[in-house]
């Protein structure tokens, strides 16, 4: 069984590392699908409270995230297993990528091809996005949703706040607040 575990990490974050074009953000929709629909590690709520603090900490989201995931299955060992399977396929994609481009970057449809990965990465996250609000709309209503929604957006985009700052923000009122709202139920 451990061996299956080991096996299902490489394979899971493997891909997710060969398909994960564009960086950390077009990787997590692909996290999500392996994690918590395909191999059933984790439940959507679970994900998502590990995606919020992998994105509260420096460093690759991918690999944080392909690091906690390895190791609450399959211990150390599953860690060093899903961060190199997350890892390599994009270093040595990296490596021949580079010197290709390099050898034909005056060349239109290489131009052209980095420029569709754009659309299709922003389709990805929008769809991850939505599968957020939706739970968001079913933990706290439309109302206090969009409220969240609205504020994040103001406090991120208009405000300038780092995303860090916002999270933890939310995570010490959870902690403070959420609590009592708890033990009034």
């Amino acid at each position: 069984m451990a061996n299956n575990k080991q096996g299902g990490l490489f394979v899971g974050f493997f891909r997710v590392g060969i398909f994960g074009f564009g960086g950390g953000p077009s990787s997590i929709p692909l996290v999500h699908k392996e994690v918590v629909e395909h191999y059933k590690w984790m439940s959507d709520e679970e994900f998502s409270d590990v995606l919020a603090l992998g994105n509260a900490m420096p460093g690759p989201i991918a690999t944080k995230m392909a690091g906690y995931i390895g190791y609450r299955v399959g211990g150390v060992l599953g860690m060093i297993n899903a961060v190199f399977a997350t890892t390599f396929p994009s270093v040595v994609a990296m490596i021949v990528m580079l010197m290709a481009l390099n050898a034909y970057r005056d060349v239109a449809w290489v131009n052209g091809m980095s420029q569709a990965v754009v659309p299709v990465v922003g389709v990805l996250l929008a769809v991850l996005t939505w599968d957020f609000v939706k739970k968001s709309k079913t933990a706290f209503g439309w109302g206090v949703a969009i409220a969240l929604i609205i504020g994040s957006f103001v406090l991120l985009e208009i405000a300038g706040l780092h995303p860090a700052i916002l999270i933890l923000g939310i995570l010490l009122y959870a902690l403070i607040f959420g609590g009592k709202r708890g033990a009034e139920k």
